[in-house]
């Protein structure tokens, strides 16, 4: 089955051809990144209009450069949630004409899920069930994986995402947008015991997260340095913050796998990028013999390969939309209604 997926949920239009839910046969990404880095951060109405300019040129290209007819597509898939409603919205009205022309099924897919599917076209051998720590730009979730299309959160951040934190926590160091690479980048030259900083706790919800705190500290502790007129130690505060961050999230997903019974742990999303907190995950399940899997660098992103991957499970699981296919800025990852 030849799946044409489509992604704009943000700063990214990328379109993918997947074979039968594992096989990547091609996978297209233009990045904005340049356009938003002058003003800090995404500006939704440059993305829309961004998205709009390039999808039809890149979907075509997708397709063009496996050599396949477009009459050889069997279904088109779309990020319909959650994400930027201007950004979505781009790609699942052109989806939408996708799959009409072409008399095809058109699967919506839901974000959250597609990075969570990237782990599949990574490594072949992974299945449901399994617990997987889901961070990115605009999400933070400790899902139970029990299955392809059957998942539910188990602990989640209760205000900002580690994704938004660690952009806010650059911009604050002088970084450029997006901040998760700068500022490990930073942080590498950094005593990572140099700041003090909070790790939030949410009374009688033990897996869920809060980073607003950590990022208004981080704030704190440049604006303290610029008051007395000293030189802030731009690395040290890099490095520690990003000690807190991880200090977050693994624990609370290696006490979650091991309440659940789960001897296999799952990273997905943007911020799996960010190498002190894979390696914090390496070394915590080896500690305590659990298997985890995370994907390369180039699938942690945003990117329509791994909707192609999620788009076929749902199509599976008689996952289906017609021309009233509309998009959602928010949408939890186990109450997908589309």
């Amino acid at each position: 089955m030849n799946i044409l997926a489509i992604e704009s949920s943000c700063d990214e239009t990328a379109a993918a051809v997947v074979r039968d839910g594992r096989t990547v046969l091609s996978n297209e990404i233009f990045s904005q990144a340049d356009m938003h880095a002058l003003y800090g951060g995404v500006v939704p109405e440059i993305a829309s209009r961004s998205h709009i300019t390039v999808i039809s040129r890149l979907a075509d290209e997708a397709v063009r450069k496996v050599g396949l007819l477009k009459s050889d597509l069997d279904a088109v898939a779309v990020t319909a949630a959650p994400g930027l409603i201007g950004a979505l919205l781009v790609g699942v009205n052109f989806a939408k004409g996708a799959a009409l022309a072409l008399g095809v099924p058109l699967i919506p897919v839901h974000h959250v899920r597609g990075h969570i599917a990237a782990n599949y076209l990574a490594f072949p051998e992974l299945e449901p069930p399994f617990l997987c720590l889901a961070i990115s730009g605009g999400n933070t979730a400790i899902v139970d994986v029990r299955g392809y299309t059957d998942m539910s959160i188990v602990g989640a951040t209760v205000d900002d995402a580690a994704g938004e934190c660690f952009d806010k926590a650059a911009r604050v160091l002088g970084l450029p947008y997006p901040g998760g690479l700068p500022l490990q980048r930073l942080a590498e030259g950094g005593d990572d015991t140099a700041f003090k900083l909070p790790h939030a706790h949410v009374e009688g919800h033990p897996y869920d997260m809060s980073f607003s705190g950590l990022k208004t500290a981080v704030v704190n502790a440049a604006h303290t340095a610029a008051q007395k007129g000293g030189d802030l130690n731009r690395a040290g505060l890099a490095a520690s913050f990003q000690r807190a961050v991880s200090e977050t999230l693994v624990p609370r997903t290696m006490d979650a796998a091991r309440d659940l019974g789960y001897d296999t742990v799952v990273v997905a999303g943007g911020v799996a990028a960010n190498a002190r907190i894979r390696a914090d995950f390496e070394a915590a399940c080896r500690r305590e013999g659990r298997r985890l899997f995370v994907p390369p660098l180039r699938l942690c992103g945003d990117n329509a390969a791994m909707i192609g991957c999620q788009g076929y499970y749902e199509y599976l699981a008689g996952v289906t939309a017609g021309q009233e296919l509309n998009a959602y800025a928010t949408m939890d990852i186990d109450k997908v209604r589309f």
